[in-house]
């Protein structure tokens, strides 16, 4: 990285650890549960907060959440939208 350029902000890491977990109780997929029984690795979970840490509208999610207590998906927004929704399809299919 050159003197000129600057590494990207990212938020803090509990506050989008726990952005992440609303996310996912607002549609319908417990992230710890997933990641329990195998459908979600440490990796990915990870992966899935730094998503989130790097979003532009991280800021306005905690507002849209207190408005969506449940919703089918994510928002097109969401870093983790489509990652959600796969894990929604995967709990039914075992389910």
């Amino acid at each position: 990285m050159t003197a000129n350029q600057t590494m990207p902000r990212l938020g803090k890491l509990m506050t989008h650890l726990r952005l992440v977990l609303r996310m996912g109780r607002a549609t319908g997929v417990d992230v710890v549960a997933a990641h329990r029984e195998g459908r979600l690795s440490h990796e990915d979970w990870a992966e899935m907060v730094q998503s989130c840490r790097a979003c532009d509208w991280a800021g306005t999610c905690p507002e849209w959440l207190d408005e969506h207590e449940r919703v089918c998906d994510a928002p097109e927004t969401c870093p983790n939208r489509a990652r959600l929704a796969e894990l929604a399809a995967r709990k039914e299919r075992d389910e």
